[in-house]
């Protein structure tokens, strides 16, 4: 086996490697949108005022909202108002 081969196989090694860890990251990345509130819980979507408005429950009062000037917006809100604790703002 010549130097050139094992240069080759490390070269090789390394670029399987890498495309393995840009897989594994990448999957991530969509594991992490698939178990976001938004899409686990799917809240309505409607317009309200001149906002989107994502809702999970009945009413305003007793669920979850969240506010934004396009439905991504709105869900992004919405993810972020889950996590809240109660009273707490904007």
């Amino acid at each position: 086996m010549s130097i050139l081969d094992d240069e080759w196989q490390r070269l090789a090694a390394n670029a399987i490697c890498h495309a393995a860890e840009m897989t594994t990251e990448n999957i991530r990345g969509m594991l992490a949108d698939y178990s976001a509130p938004a899409v686990m819980y799917r809240p309505a979507l409607s317009i309200d005022g001149n906002q989107w408005c994502a809702l999970y429950g009945d009413n305003l009062q007793g669920g979850v909202a969240g506010f934004g000037d396009s439905p991504e917006k709105a869900m992004r809100d919405f993810n972020r108002a889950w996590y809240a604790a109660l009273g707490e703002g904007k």
